[in-house]
């Protein structure tokens, strides 16, 4: 189960996180701690850093939905315990777990990385370090041609994220590889709005808009060959070979034509080979052996 969705009511939600003092300390972090992991973030009016991790912690926290607690302290107002815990630069947060510190850390962390640290100290599955490592696994079965088991790795951390954009664009992939468009589609409008825009969605995104593209009649292919084989620098004759041959599924092969293209004339058409070209990589993907040698070639061509 996910732990980063958005469903704790508002009364909820004023609960997960709250002021407190050292007076407070015993009745609001330590007691707590025995049946719920409380982060202290002790912070400052006057800390830069401390403005900017305090609204990232209190999202993160109240998106764990109860799996954490979050009490913050002004050491200014409130330097006792601050001092009984050595805390000698901040923002610094505290884990309490049965009434004692298990763990912290001091500085402005990403929201990822904070999200990794609540993971761990709630014990709430895996974090996004291993959910990324799940999906790299996913991706190389992807390459090979293990649909079976990259669709396996993308589904487990669908089990902890239902949202996560890199594995509901990877099952996409999947569906692409089997050949079902319609799947493939459905799994992508699947996407929360707010991650609409990942990387990995659009480049799955572009997979499917290319998928999607008219095969080319045989014959066509056919003499745009022969037009080729004839005249090498007829480049628009070139540019719809690689089209035809991409609508037929052939990627690496357009992107031949493509490079060829660019090595001719890298302004033809106001760049539309190398567009392409860019968008074949993308849907292939960065681990695809269309994309690696594909890159590799032309940067050769550009900084040549």
């Amino acid at each position: 189960m996910t732990m980063f969705n958005t469903g704790a009511t508002d009364t909820e939600a004023d609960t997960l996180v709250k002021d407190s003092s050292d007076h407070d300390f015993m009745a609001d972090v330590v007691e707590p701690s025995k049946s719920v992991p409380v982060l202290v973030d002790f912070w400052a009016p006057w800390c830069g850093p401390c403005r900017q991790l305090g609204p990232m912690i209190e999202h993160v926290v109240r998106q764990a939905e109860g799996a954490v607690r979050l009490v913050k302290i002004n050491i200014d107002e409130n330097p006792g315990i601050a001092q009984q815990l050595q805390v000698k630069s901040i923002p610094a947060v505290f884990a309490f777990k049965d009434g004692q510190p298990v763990d912290g850390f001091m500085g402005a962390l990403p929201e990822s990385q904070i999200k990794d640290f609540i993971q761990r100290i709630s014990g709430k599955g895996p974090s996004e370090a291993e959910l990324k490592a799940i999906i790299d696994r996913g991706m190389a079965g992807l390459e090979s041609g293990d649909l079976g088991g990259a669709a396996q790795d993308f589904a487990s951390v669908l089990q902890n994220d239902r949202g996560h954009p890199s594995a509901l664009a990877g099952l996409a992939r999947v569906w692409l590889k089997s050949g079902d468009i319609d799947k493939a589609t459905e799994i992508l409008n699947q996407v929360p709005a707010d991650r609409a825009n990942d990387p990995a969605v659009e480049a799955a995104r572009t997979a499917l808009e290319l998928a999607t593209a008219a095969p080319a009649d045989d014959t066509v292919t056919a003499r745009l060959r022969e037009t080729v084989k004839a005249t090498p620098t007829d480049l628009q004759a070139r540019y719809d070979l690689a089209e035809a041959l991409l609508a037929g599924g052939d990627q690496a092969g357009a992107a031949d034509q493509l490079l060829a293209i660019t090595a001719l004339d890298r302004e033809w058409n106001e760049q539309a080979a190398r567009t392409l070209l860019l968008k074949i990589f993308e849907a292939a993907g960065p681990m695809s052996d269309v994309a690696r040698d594909g890159r590799r070639r032309l940067s050769s061509i550009l900084f040549a």
